[in-house]
């Protein structure tokens, strides 16, 4: 009888872990853990911008680098800050080096920061990507700012950095919770570590928003400029048929004396503050915080390193409008034709392609060490081309890679990806939309080049 029981509970016991186990292989596993928001802060001084204050100070002549993306773009904080600063500096002459690209983050910032901005030799370089970096993820954010900050402090040791901070609508409502947005905060991370100061323009905007005398999109507003000193933050700002601020058109492009005035006084409040901290000298670069950073990412013309077979060929800027107006920017453009192809080896742990998005693009096969994908080379803002990047693999092991692409034939059905308000420009201008082609400009790696 005794072992008759033992039996039963041994069974029972065995059924028991048995069922446990199957529940714990069906549970889903935990999810990863948020990464923590930081509290918003107007500014934080950190070292402050020693370096490029001295030298305003003794009214020399300083460049600013502006390396962001469309809303340091526009005519707006960029423009009002280096008028700003040569106001308050009269004997100072202040230069701009205008290193803003649209719809442009940090990945491509951190290939492109030694053509567009260290090769002018800046003094302050001003970095603005926390808005297109928003779907990027927290370890591609630190590899990509990290990198554009220890390839200027390689370079120009002397040159100060800032962090700048703009919002969008969607920014509104975790703002005024009191919470920077997933980028920021990583961003916050680096500035951290490196005494980088930092300036988040969008305090100001949360806090009038909630306060119901700012509305963040106003399209129907009509803005005019503010009369008399444009850079007189006192004056009145002009409203919508309610009173209120109309800070921009689309919720992410603020009007150039509402949204971009306010940004500009968010400045100069931190300005005050920033000015007199910090020591003169040289940045000290130690151990990096992310070891996989991507202060390695190299920009190589098409000619240096790829073989390039079938239809197409370089574009020449004194004949090409096309290439004439992103020659400031690419060291070379092509126009690949469906057929065509492109190859190249590199040793490291990513690349990509420096190209064109556009009306009159289509379809482009990416190959890398045997596995194949496709990319579309439009969207829905393209009814015009623009700068972009396709980013090929990352965190690849460091070794010899082999890349193929081949532009393909078959036509995205263009008139769906459109934006519902752009479809009108391919009914009026239906020729642009025909070709399927392809414009690279430079291979972009994070490693070295194989011949």
């Amino acid at each position: 009888m005794l072992s008759r029981i033992l039996c039963i509970g041994m069974l029972a016991a065995l059924l028991i872990t048995a069922l446990s186990s199957t529940i714990q292989a069906q549970s889903p596993a935990p999810a990863k853990a948020e990464y923590p928001l930081r509290n918003v802060v107007d500014f934080t001084v950190r070292d402050g911008l020693p370096n490029f204050f001295a030298k305003l100070k003794e009214g020399k002549t300083v460049k600013i680098g502006y390396l962001g993306g469309s809303i340091t773009a526009q005519n707006g904080w960029r423009i009002k800050s280096r008028a700003w600063f040569q106001k308050e500096f009269p004997q100072a002459k202040v230069e701009e080096i205008n290193a803003a690209i649209g719809g442009t983050g940090s990945e491509l910032g951190v290939f492109r920061v030694d053509h567009d901005v260290l090769n002018k030799k800046p003094d302050l370089m001003f970095v603005e990507f926390a808005v297109n970096d928003a779907g990027a993820s927290p370890e591609n954010i630190r590899k990509s700012m990290e990198g554009i900050i220890r390839k200027t402090w390689k370079t120009l040791p002397d040159c100060d950095l800032c962090f700048v901070y703009t919002i969008t609508e969607k920014d509104i409502k975790g703002l005024q919770r009191g919470k920077m947005k997933r980028s920021a905060s990583v961003m916050e991370e680096l500035a951290d570590f490196y005494h980088i100061p930092s300036i988040h323009l969008g305090v100001e905007v949360a806090k009038l928003e909630k306060e119901g005398k700012l509305i963040m999109k106003a399209p129907e507003a009509k803005v005019e400029r503010v009369s008399g000193d444009e850079l007189n933050q006192t004056a009145k700002m002009p409203t919508d048929a309610k009173g209120r601020i109309a800070f921009s058109r689309d919720g992410v492009h603020p009007y150039p004396d509402t949204g971009h005035a306010i940004y500009m006084a968010e400045i100069v409040k931190a300005m005050d503050k920033i000015a007199p901290a910090g020591k003169v000298g040289p940045h000290q670069l130690g151990v990096p915080l992310t070891p996989k950073n991507w202060e390695a990412a190299k920009m190589i013309p098409l000619e240096q390193l790829a073989k390039i077979e079938g239809p197409g060929a370089k574009l020449d800027p004194t004949k090409n409008r096309l290439a004439q107006s992103f020659s400031n920017r690419m060291p070379s453009l092509w126009q690949l034709q469906p057929g065509a192809t492109m190859s190249f080896k590199f040793k490291g742990a990513k690349a990509g392609i420096y190209d064109l998005l556009g009306p009159g693009c289509g379809f482009v096969e990416v190959t890398i060490d045997g596995k194949t994908r496709k990319e579309k080379r439009i969207d829905g803002y393209c009814i015009y081309f623009r700068l972009a990047i396709i980013s090929i693999a990352d965190n690849l092991e460091d070794k010899e890679h082999e890349v193929t692409l081949r532009v393909l034939p078959e036509s995205p059905d263009k008139r769906k990806i459109l934006f519902p308000r752009n479809v009108a420009d391919m009914d009026k201008n239906p020729a642009k939309y025909v070709p399927n082609d392809w414009y690279p400009g430079a291979i972009f790696i994070v490693g070295e080049q194989i011949k």
